[in-house]
Formats: C-alpha cells, structure tokens, sequence
C-alpha cells in the first residue's frame, strides 16, 4: 500500500520574525499566497529498516528537512521498517515558495497514514514547524500551507500556537519568475536583518488588516520589498515589466522571485516582451489533499 500528498506552496508578501525558546511558539506573522503546485510526496514500505528520500527523481541530499522529519517520527513512534518517500517539487527550490514546509507536512502526514499511527494532524502540522525552526528553513510557511487561499498570520506560531485569518480569491493566478535562490537561514538569523524586517512587517500586516484586498496586499508588499533591501534588480525589473500587463506584483519573500496577481494569464503572457521562465499557477483554495 502507498500514499500521496499534496501540499501547495506559499509566496509570502511580507513578513515580521518573532522567535521564542518554544519552537512551538516561535514563527513569522504577515501574508502570502498558497499556489495549486507545490510538493507530491509518495511514500510506500521497504524492505530494510531505513529511510530512502529522492527528491525529483534523485537521492536527497543528507540532513534535509524530509529525512529530519522522517527520523523524528520513526524514532519516536518505534516504527521498526523501512521508509522509502519520493517527493516531486513542482516549483523552484530555494527561491521563496515555502518547498521546506511543503515537504515537511507531506512526509509526516504521509507516514502518519501509512503506518496508522492515528497523530492528530494540528501535532502532524506541529512537527512539521518544529523542524523548519530547528533547522532554520523557514518560520511561518508550515501554518499558512495548513490553509487556503491568501492567509493572514496575526500571530506567529505552529498551529494551535499561532492564529491565522484566510481569503478564498477564485479566477486568480499567480506568475512567477525565479532568478536564483537566497539563503533564507542567513537572512533570518541575521540580527540587524532581522531588526529591519520586522520594524517593516509589523507595520505592513497592521496595514493590510484595515484594508484587505488584492490591491492592497500588492501595494504593501512592494513597498515592503523595497524598504527592506531584498529586492534585486532582476526582480525590480520584471515587477516594472509585470505591473503594464497584470494587478500588480512585487517579490517573494524569501526568494530571488517576482510574482504578479491577473485574471487573465494568457492575454498578460502574450504582452511581455519575454515570456521565457515565467509560471503560472492559480491561488490554491483547496490546500492539503490526501490520496490513497
């Protein structure tokens, strides 16, 4: 018997950091926006008694998020087989779509069906954010991927720590662009960074909370990306390119990325003058799903 879960990603718009000597309690409060790609995870029984993880058709590189999880939860529910997780990452690693969260989620709920060890998915979730906190992957990714549609964090934490307020938005989509990946761990644990990031965040969520629209959402997070000095040039290019043709876009959060919000994807692809490496991808308002 084998399993299969989908987890969408998550863009965040804007953000604040708020950690805490309770992992369970440390996290990010801000906004983003869940996409209907994000990760596949495939899990099944082996013959030994070890975990084997490829990611994307290839062996996963040791110590990653997946085998963190799949250890913790082996060892601590005495699971005495083997493990074999394929996971299939549908958009770009590293470059701001929350894929260490997805995969995180997706292997532990995984495991969870496939051995019957009847977790309640909030401890599911919980484990799933510990671990991105233990291993400085990310901070709020895993509570908004427990949801759908735009999602509100008002306050940091995994979930049943952290509060969260979400909007279903049919008919969008979401384009995208990645020029390379940033090193999240380095960004966030760097204090002066960090200091500025917040200072930056707590205002743009207070902001978007008086006024919650798409328009707005796009307003605060350019502004956000701009005042923070994240934003790069390839991005700050597109975005000028991207806002002729869409609602409005602005940089991922934390990724070398620029996303744009439209209703009507092909007429705005067919206007830019290069269409090569764009994605599009509607908002996901579905969010997790589990297949036997």
């Amino acid at each position: 018997m084998s399993f299969k879960v989908f987890v969408p990603s998550h863009i965040s718009c804007f953000f604040s950091v708020y950690n805490s000597n309770d992992f369970l309690k440390s996290g990010s409060c801000g906004a983003g926006i869940l996409l209907n790609k994000g990760v596949v995870t495939k899990i099944k029984k082996s013959s030994n008694n070890e975990i084997s993880i490829k990611t994307n058709g290839k062996k996963d590189e040791n110590d990653s998020i997946s085998e963190k999880t799949a250890e913790y939860i082996k060892d601590k529910f005495q699971i005495n087989e083997g493990i074999a997780i394929k996971q299939d990452i549908e958009v770009p690693i590293g470059s701001g779509f929350g894929t260490s969260a997805s995969s995180a989620i997706g292997v532990a709920i995984a495991i969870n069906n496939l051995f019957n060890l009847d977790i309640e998915p909030i401890n599911l979730y919980q484990i799933a954010h510990v671990m991105e906190i233990k291993l400085g992957t990310g901070l709020g990714d895993v509570i908004a991927e427990s949801s759908k549609g735009i999602v509100i964090r008002k306050k940091p934490g995994a979930p049943g720590f952290g509060k969260i307020i979400n909007m279903v938005c049919d008919d969008l989509f979401v384009i995208t662009k990645t020029f390379g990946s940033l090193d999240t761990k380095k960004i966030i644990q760097n204090p002066q960074i960090a200091k500025k990031i917040n200072e930056l965040g707590i205002e743009s969520t207070k902001e978007f909370l008086k006024n919650r629209n798409i328009n707005n959402l796009l307003k605060i997070s350019f502004e956000f990306a701009k005042k923070s000095s994240l934003l790069s040039n390839e991005v700050l290019n597109s975005i000028h390119e991207l806002n002729k043709y869409t609602l409005g876009s602005s940089m991922a959060m934390l990724g070398n990325t620029v996303f744009a919000l439209s209703k009507t994807p092909e007429e705005d692809l067919e206007n830019i003058g290069d269409q090569n490496g764009f994605l599009i991808n509607k908002i996901d308002n579905q969010g997790v799903i589990t297949k036997f």
